[in-house]
């Protein structure tokens, strides 16, 4: 079993840490590297928490700052990018508070982005239980989709496939497995589906596929990436000696929190299709923050 020490791998003071309960993020990470290929980033999936979607509220907020604690004892980034949308809706205020000096950058439904291009008004959010159930969302809606219809489908199946199958199954399989939800907003007649939930970026060509040229499908990576770059306009000197070579990612390590009983393949496999360095798991030490 992989183990990272903090000897051989932590790094201080990376640009830029990602933290999501499993794979959600990636996409946003790999997304900010397009754009600042100098920006120094980590990204940490809070895998003994998975998954944050079915917990309470304050399941969510203990789990998710006990994993900033292990961000920052290992990392000490200048921004923390959250690329999970129930722990943004649900703790990233408790989050602020507890770690005043850390910059944040949550991620939330798109619900602003598909109000915009939405022409009939029927607005599908396909999230988890929590995102679906969270005031916040409700708030969001309220305030940029006044006039939309917003209907809402938890997927807690698709998420579980997406962080423990994905990456290994058939075309077959991953239409199979986008197809109830697809189905789902299709009888209800949405023209627009928000991917409220970073896990399904990894499917969005599938659905897009699936849903039909009539329908759009919207994400926050875009909005979400440019926040985190305003906030840290300029690269540490870390990434001088680690983001040399072009279309490799070979400072974007990815690292698992646990159990000790964790199955590490899917990631290891996830990590070298992506061709970024996988690192293992982190573990809790006795050194104070």
């Amino acid at each position: 079993m992989a183990e990272i020490s903090i000897e051989k791998k932590s790094v201080e003071n990376a640009d830029f840490v990602f933290l999501d309960s499993g794979t959600g993020g990636l996409p946003y990470m790999l997304h900010l590297k397009e754009k600042r290929p100098d920006a120094f980033c980590v990204y940490v999936a809070d895998t003994r928490n998975f998954p944050y979607g079915q917990k309470s509220a304050a399941e969510i907020t203990a789990s998710a700052q006990a994993a900033v604690k292990l961000v920052l004892r290992y990392f000490n980034p200048a921004a923390l990018v959250i690329g999970c949308n129930t722990i943004s809706v649900t703790a990233l205020e408790q989050l602020r508070a507890s770690f005043p000096s850390l910059h944040f950058v949550g991620t939330v439904p798109a619900i602003k982005q598909a109000a915009a291009v939405t022409k009939n008004k029927r607005i599908g959010l396909l999230a988890t239980q929590r995102t679906v159930d969270e005031p916040y969302t409700a708030d969001l809606a309220r305030q940029f989709a006044p006039d939309c219809t917003l209907i809402k489908r938890a997927d807690p199946a698709l998420i579980y496939f997406i962080e423990h199958d994905f990456f290994t199954a058939s075309e077959t399989d991953k239409k199979a497995a986008v197809k109830p939800a697809v189905d789902f907003f299709s009888a209800q007649g949405a023209d627009t589906i928000i991917l409220g939930c970073t896990h399904f970026l990894h499917l969005s060509d599938v659905i897009e596929k699936a849903a039909g040229k009539d329908v759009r499908v919207v994400d926050s990576k875009e909005g979400v990436v440019n926040q985190a770059l305003r906030l840290v306009p300029e690269p540490s000197a870390a990434c001088d000696s680690l983001c040399k070579t072009e279309h490799r990612y070979e400072d974007c390590t990815f690292f698992v929190t646990g159990p000790d009983d964790i199955d590490e393949s899917p990631y290891k496999i996830l990590a070298e299709k992506l061709n970024i360095p996988y690192g293992g798991i982190l573990r809790e030490t006795e050194k104070a923050l």
